[in-house]
């Protein structure tokens, strides 16, 4: 175990460097990219020098705070000043009136309208009372109930007066701006007072002294606009100190930043090895690729001579019934496919990759979806841009979304490519056909066939060369026919992908030497497919080469309900029915093929397995009964056979493979669903919403048009009708491919790395 005291120190280091990010962030101050310059520092100067600026920069926050209070009271007592200063010298105004008018009616005759009170004044002065007062502020908000709880605690025995500061003031305390009024509190007596300066503290009231001559107020407002003047002066001197303090911290932050990771990190992986006591070394056990068996050697010889030890570090290949974890080399382009393949699990050790597959077979899906090779060209642009500027953008901090695209730029690409292929297989540009590969096929036989129906159509050239007949676009058997032709494909391309998965899980059972998944599990499953949507796909093969009429729903559904009964007009070639009452059989058998051999085969597999193992133990030596009997503490040769377990759990397996085989086989046509509602949507934007708006040959509505159109292209058909073919292309592989074969249990080759650590760090 590495000293607990290196990691607190990292630990400390750390706490430091946190506490510089959020000072720099107050400060608004951004750190600089790291730059390497003079020679590197080791880990004792980084934790002195950090140290330092931790002191200093403590030093002066708490300078600055001090200043910035003493600052806001100030501040809080010019404001509070100039308001009572008004509402005293108006008072002090309004008595001497009130007192010259008394003066006045003393020299004249009291009468009886002359107020009794007045009188009592007049004769007996020297029942004055005179009153204490307190100005200060409270928060505005709590303004009503200070003065309700002050009018209550003295019973109604006090005077208050209050009035609203006009701007927002700093409140010392805080430090945070607040509404505040300013206040007045006249009262009599100490019990009073003690009352009113408990409930001023309970509300955050600031008390001030204020002077009642008034040249002393003069002379104090005076005094605390001077004093205010000089500490803001201070105030900003010390937070241009803290920010040079700052800068000069952020100029070498991520290079103290990445040292500590690097640091701790290390100290992390030391913690995993062993110490041998005897030897006085470190032993470490871990994976690495048979490939970098040179380099791993190269590079502890580098350490050992880099270090000065006196004892080389010793590279020895260990054996071990441990399951290593996946590593797959990988670059910039095919790493994003690994990542789709990785999302749905870890491929088990030396399992089948499908991510090799994934390269073609996933934007190809995609763009059977998204035929159009206009839609394809917006998106290929943008995945140029992005692949253009990655090294600038990788350099950057994006978006969620933005950061998204960037990653599966790659795949972008690819998509896109694909997209315009089946776009010009479609014949569709903002579904607009063209002829771009020759002139169409069929002409109209005479004039009265501008209604573009195809029974007015007559064959004058040869079959279109690629793609779809433009003619077919916009003709009343342009719906019927697309339907067709991407539902029929759909289907040819899913059993195609489906009959990939069965092939590879031959491979992971040969490679695995797994002889009763090959037997029992890969044979009947390919029998089945192949028995009953094989045939399908060859009947639609050959009704397009033939040209024939016959109704495959027809064959499909009475090949079930009628074996035996004949085909008649529904017959495509000889011997169907034969054929089909063969393929039936087989179908029928492969269900329980695959159901009862396997466990019946696995259950005498174990018991040859455990067979008179109790006679070999006394024929062997002490070694190897030491070693036999480690063997029987592994958990996995004392786990008892379960054959009802076995049993039930392939009759899962067998009805989920014949159940998902019809399911899986529906579910590829959401290639034909998808894509025949990019088509139609396309259509109508351009149809009903362009050409409308060019119709009415005026400037103001056209730009409309086009306005819609361009915002309807761009969000719905290019945003999510793509993330929405994009997810169903993922759906696809994950489910209907990837389950025929992958298992995805194993867990990812993560090596020590000090830039992966970095990054995960960020």
């Amino acid at each position: 175990m590495i000293h607990s005291g290196l990691i607190k120190r990292c630990g400390e280091m750390a706490r430091k460097l946190r506490f510089f990010k959020e000072q720099m962030s107050k400060a608004a101050i951004l750190t600089s990219p790291t730059q390497f310059s003079g020679a590197p520092l080791e880990i004792g100067d980084l934790e002195i020098k950090l140290g330092e600026f931790e002191a200093e920069l403590t030093e002066v926050n708490t300078n600055n705070r001090k200043l910035q209070r003493t600052y806001n009271e100030l501040v809080e007592y010019n404001v509070l000043l100039e308001k009572t200063g008004e509402f005293f010298y108006s008072a002090q105004r309004s008595a001497a009136e009130q007192q010259r008018e008394m003066v006045a009616d003393q020299s004249g005759d009291s009468s009886l309208e002359s107020p009794l009170l007045h009188q009592e004044m007049v004769i007996d002065p020297s029942k004055h009372v005179k009153l204490g007062s307190l100005i200060g502020l409270v928060p505005k908000q709590k303004a009503m109930a200070f003065e309700r709880i002050l009018y209550r605690a003295t019973r109604g025995n006090m005077l208050l007066r209050q009035e609203s500061v006009d701007e927002p003031i700093t409140d010392p305390q805080s430090g945070e701006k607040a509404v505040k009024n300013s206040f007045v509190i006249f009262y009599s007596g100490e019990r009073a007072k003690s009352k009113i300066l408990k409930i001023c503290d309970a509300f955050g009231a600031n008390r001030y002294p204020f002077p009642e001559d008034l040249a002393t107020q003069l002379h104090t407002i005076q005094e605390v606009s001077g004093k205010v003047s000089e500490l803001k002066a201070t105030v900003e001197i010390g937070l241009a100190h803290r920010d040079g303090i700052l800068e000069s911290i952020a100029c070498e932050y991520e290079q103290w930043n990445n040292l500590l990771k690097k640091e701790k990190a290390i100290y992390h992986t030391l913690n995993m090895f062993s110490l041998d006591v005897t030897k006085k070394c470190l032993v470490a056990e871990g994976w690495s690729p048979v490939f970098a068996t040179s380099q791993v050697q190269d590079a502890l010889h580098r350490a050992t001579s880099g270090s000065n030890s006196e004892v080389g570090c010793i590279f020895q290949i260990l054996n071990t019934q441990e399951s290593p974890p996946t590593y797959f080399q990988t670059n910039k382009f095919t790493s994003s496919f690994q990542d789709i393949v990785d999302a749905y699990g870890i491929a088990s050790y030396q399992e089948v990759n499908p991510g090799l597959f994934t390269i073609v077979t996933f934007p190809f899906l995609f763009a059977v979806m998204f035929g159009d090779w206009g839609h394809g060209i917006c998106i290929f642009l943008t995945a140029m841009y992005l692949i253009i500027r990655e090294k600038k953008l990788a350099s950057q901090k994006l978006d969620d979304i933005v950061e998204i695209m960037f990653a599966g730029r790659y795949v972008i690409l690819m998509m896109s490519l694909f997209s315009i292929y089946t776009g010009l297989i479609y014949n569709e540009f903002f579904s607009v056909p063209f002829e771009l590969f020759g002139k169409s096929a069929y002409a109209c036989h005479d004039p009265s066939c501008g209604d573009a129906t195809t029974e007015g159509l007559v064959r004058v050239g040869q079959t279109y060369p690629f793609g779809v007949d433009p003619v077919w676009h916009g003709s009343r058997s342009e719906l019927p026919f697309l339907n067709s032709l991407k539902m029929k494909m759909s289907i040819l391309l899913g059993i195609a992908q489906m009959n990939l998965g069965i092939v590879l899980s031959f491979f992971n059972a040969k490679y695995f030497k797994n002889i009763v998944n090959v037997w029992y599990q890969f044979v009947p499953q390919l029998i089945f497919l192949n028995s009953l949507f094989g045939y399908l796909s060859l009947l639609i093969i050959i009704k397009w080469c033939t040209g024939s009429k016959a109704d495959l729903y027809h064959i499909m559904i009475y090949m079930f309900l009628s074996p035996t009964d004949d085909i008649g007009e529904n017959q495509l070639f000889p011997g169907q029915r034969i054929v089909q009452l063969v393929l039936l059989l087989l179908a029928l058998v492969s269900v329980p093929w695959m159901l009862f051999p396997k466990p019946l085969f696995l259950k005498k597999q174990h018991e040859q397995r455990h067979q008179g193992q109790h006679y070999t133990m006394l024929q062997e030596t002490d070694e190897s009964v030491a070693q036999l009997g480690g063997q029987h503490e592994n958990p996995h040769n004392h786990e008892e056979f379960e054959f009802s377990e076995v049993l039930v759990h392939q009759l899962i397996h067998t009805i989920e493979f014949v159940l998902g085989a019809v399911s899986n086989t529906a579910s590829y046509l959401r290639l034909w669903a998808l894509s025949l509602a990019h088509s139609e949507l396309s259509s109508v934007f351009y149809d009903k919403v362009l050409l409308l708006a060019w119709g009415y040959n005026n400037v103001i509505i056209l730009v409309m048009g086009v306005t819609v159109f361009l915002f309807a292209t761009i969000f719905v058909l290019l945003s999510m009708e793509t993330l929405s073919a994009f997810l169903h292309a993922l759906r696809l592989h994950w489910v209907e491919f990837q389950g025929k074969f992958y298992d995805g249990s194993g867990y990812k080759f993560a090596p020590f790395a000090f830039a992966s650590i970095i990054e995960e760090e960020d």
